[in-house]
């Protein structure tokens, strides 16, 4: 089973617009960010994305992805969902509706701010979704899938476990229960959205120097990284061992 990067960036993307700083203006490949998604591919060759955000339709074309059979969504903010509409093409070769699995609240949004393709009578170009709420643990295809429940600041979000990974982006918070589920895996996946300055929705890299010694995992990758996290190589190098920032386009296999 494989999982790639397809984005490793915050709401606003590397380069950010208009920002001149050393990261934006950076030569570097490993210094430009699409918004945070990834792509899992299941042994039998299935495709589960998690996240749909406004940089969808670049990143599947420059990954050579032309196949989706369902979405895993963490929650609703506009960077992990609003890239739903260009879901089309695949819905349309699929012939029916792309599944998409998150909370309820999640849902809502979703059926809210995309309500064309919710209608009883759509527009024949609309895309067209099929709904399953997240509750406990499911499968998918030939995926076993648990649900991590964290603090988004005061929204309750979900990462996803699948084997001995887990994929946790845009949380500030992890229970202690959860953490249990958390505990010596061959791959954690955390935002972490700078090095200094505590934010109240995000992990910094205190945060997550803790949480490594504390779950213990042979390796912790970093996502939803901005700009001011600083740049890859430099930053890459000063690293404990066992943590590394993750770059759009890096596979894990596990």
């Amino acid at each position: 089973m494989k999982l790639k990067f397809l984005g490793t960036g915050t709401s606003q993307g590397i380069p950010v617009i208009g920002c001149k700083c050393e990261v934006c203006t950076s030569d570097n490949p490993k210094n430009r960010r699409f918004r945070s998604s990834a792509m899992i591919t299941s042994e039998s060759g299935r495709k589960i994305l998690i996240d749909c955000g406004p940089d969808f339709r670049q990143q599947m074309i420059l990954n050579n992805e032309d196949h989706l059979d369902a979405i895993l969504l963490t929650h609703e903010h506009n960077d992990h969902v609003i890239g739903l509409d260009d879901v089309r093409p695949l819905i349309f070769r699929n012939r029916k509706d792309m599944p998409l699995y998150c909370q309820k609240r999640v849902a809502e949004e979703v059926k809210s701010r995309f309500s064309y393709a919710f209608a009883e009578v759509r527009y024949p170009g609309a895309p067209s979704f099929e709904l399953h709420e997240i509750n406990s643990d499911f499968s998918l295809f030939d995926v076993d899938i648990k649900p991590v429940h964290v603090l988004h600041h005061k929204l309750e979000i979900v990462g996803f476990k699948i084997r001995n990974l887990a994929y946790i982006t845009d949380a500030s918070y992890i229970s202690p229960q959860e953490k249990e589920n958390l505990m010596n895996l061959d791959f954690l996946i955390l935002n972490c959205i700078r090095k200094t300055e505590p934010h109240p929705a995000h992990f910094i890299l205190e945060d997550i120097l803790t949480l490594h010694s504390e779950l213990k995992p042979r390796k912790l990758y970093l996502t939803h990284i901005s700009h001011m996290f600083g740049l890859h190589d430099v930053e890459e190098a000063l690293l404990p061992d066992g943590i590394h920032l993750a770059t759009d386009g890096l596979v894990l296999e596990f």
